[in-house]
C-alpha cells in the first residue's frame, strides 16, 4: 500500500521506552507526529531528536503528542533519552514491519553511497487518524520548526 498524504495512517503496536505497548488506534482526537529515525545517538539522529525536545511543550500546546521511531531496541532508547533529557516515548521497531509500512525503511543514498536502512521521514497523523502531511527527506536542524508550522 502507498502511504500519501489523505489516507487512514496504518494502525500499529510497538514497545514503547515507557514500558507500555503504543497503538496509534489510542490516540484518536488527537494529531500524533510519528518521526523515523536511523539510530539513537548518532549526531543527525540527536540533532533532530533535541530540536524536537526543545519545542516539545509548544507542539503539546497544540494537542500534538509526538513518537520517535527507529530500529534500536528499548536499552538502547533508554540510553538515548536519559543522555540528552528527550521529553517524548521512542518506540522500538526490530523488525522493521512498521516502518516498512510506511516507506521509512528500504532504499537510500547517502554520500553519493546506495544502502538499505531507515530513512529521516516525518507523518503528521490528525484527529481522525488521517495522513495530514508527509516530510519524506527531514532536514534534522529545521524539523522541529516544520512540526510547529504544520500544527499551527
Amino acid at each position: 500500500m502507498e502511504i500519501h498524504v489523505g489516507i487512514k495512517a496504518p494502525n500499529f503496536t510497538l514497545p514503547s521506552s515507557s514500558g507500555r505497548d503504543v497503538s496509534l488506534e489510542d490516540f484518536m482526537g488527537t494529531k500524533v507526529l510519528i518521526f523515523f529515525y536511523p539510530k539513537d545517538d548518532t549526531p543527525g539522529c540527536t540533532i533532530e531528536a533535541c530540536g524536537i525536545r526543545d519545542e516539545y511543550e509548544n507542539i503539546k500546546q497544540k494537542d500534538t503528542i509526538v513518537f520517535g521511531i527507529s530500529a534500536d531496541d528499548l536499552n538502547s532508547h533508554h540510553s538515548f533519552i536519559k543522555k540528552f533529557g528527550l521529553n517524548f516515548e521512542l518506540l522500538s521497531d526490530l523488525d522493521k514491519e512498521v516502518s516498512i509500512t510506511y516507506g521509512a525503511w528500504g532504499e537510500k543514498i547517502l554520500y553519493g553511497k546506495k544502502s538499505i536502512g531507515m530513512k529521516r521521514m516525518s507523518f503528521l497523523i490528525n484527529e481522525e487518524g488521517v495522513i495530514a502531511k508527509i516530510w519524506k527527506k527531514v532536514t534534522p536542524d529545521k524539523h522541529a520548526s516544520q512540526i510547529l508550522e504544520a500544527i499551527s
